[in-house]
């Protein structure tokens, strides 16, 4: 049995082509019986803003692996100089179910979370409807630090400019040294939001404050999933979801959408659809692309059995003495 943690990942490295890639032929598998996820459940105690979610999956394939992923969401955490969110993934060998490794720290989600949102990027930007995008990043914690890395390796070539902005503030030497000359610390998320053509809400807010439409034909990465009030996208005919049955609960904007505005999951492109079927190519060029990510456990024990793999080829990480 091995264990990894954080530092162990990055000595294997990020490699955001082959992450991305790994998302792509996981969404192959949608559907069949090589992915097996249930709903996952939330533990809930004290503090009704904290919660522990168990996401467990079978991933079938190449991924051949099955196993939970174990994740904390405690906000308050940030008051105090904390991470927000804590992880650890336990993977069992398919056959036999004998746990073969446990993989704790939270850059294994983040890199995930990362790479879907450059699968929904690839299947937006083959559109072509810019040839320069100016983008949009609302949140600056782990999680927004890691989209931005991941679009500016895969799309630094396009972007224009990049605003920022986090309620905290922003100290400029955790931008990329590289990217300063085209990054904006903005004043409000207005100013992060207002005319971008990539949109990306990384939060931790307790009330939606996002009150205004989008520019025409962009794309919104609701990656902290309670940012938007209905007014912005209700009547929005490009909403794209991971599983509807995930998303459309715990108070998300998509099920906020769902109770006052009547949308249903009929009215949702679902990632498989855009990823691999090209259905954004049928949408308006003029409509917002508003995607929505609950977080499918399959990509996790994807990409954690990914560097599983990669750490026995590399001989890193620690094996664990029965």
């Amino acid at each position: 049995m091995y264990y990894l943690n954080d530092g162990n990942i990055r000595e294997i490295g990020i490699d955001w082509t082959a992450l991305r890639d790994l998302i792509e032929q996981t969404l192959q598998l949608a559907g069949t019986p090589e992915i097996v996820q249930p709903l996952k459940p939330y533990l809930r105690y004290g503090d009704p803003s904290n919660r522990i979610i168990a996401m467990p999956a079978y991933v079938g394939g190449a991924t051949a692996s099955s196993g939970i992923k174990w994740i904390a969401s405690f906000p308050g955490n940030l008051s105090a100089g904390i991470p927000r969110a804590h992880s650890v993934i336990i993977l069992n060998e398919p056959d036999t179910g004998v746990p073969v490794a446990v993989i704790n720290g939270a850059l294994v989600s983040q890199l995930r979370t990362a790479a879907v949102s450059a699968a929904m990027l690839r299947s937006y930007m083959v559109l072509g409807r810019r040839e320069r995008y100016r983008v949009g990043i609302v949140g600056w914690g782990l999680i927004g630090r890691r989209q931005f890395e991941m679009l500016t390796s895969l799309h630094g070539d396009v972007i224009e400019t990049i605003r920022l902005f986090d309620s905290r503030g922003i100290d400029p030497s955790t931008i990329n040294a590289a990217w300063r000359n085209r990054t904006i610390v903005a004043s409000d998320w207005r100013e992060a939001y207002r005319g971008a053509d990539i949109v990306i809400t990384c939060t931790a807010a307790t009330e939606r404050y996002i009150d205004e439409p989008p520019t025409p034909g962009a794309i919104l990465l609701n990656v902290s999933l309670r940012d938007y009030m209905p007014i912005a996208v209700c009547g929005n005919k490009t909403t794209v979801v991971d599983n509807w049955q995930e998303v459309c609960r715990e108070n998300t904007d998509i099920e906020l959408l769902h109770r006052e505005s009547g949308l249903s999951e009929g009215d949702a492109l679902t990632l498989r659809e855009a990823v691999l079927d090209g259905a954004l190519r049928h949408c308006p060029a003029s409509a917002p692309v508003f995607f929505n990510p609950m977080g499918m456990a399959a990509f996790d024990i994807a990409v954690a059995a990914h560097y599983l793999k990669e750490s026995n080829r590399l001989g890193i990480g620690n094996r664990l003495d029965d």
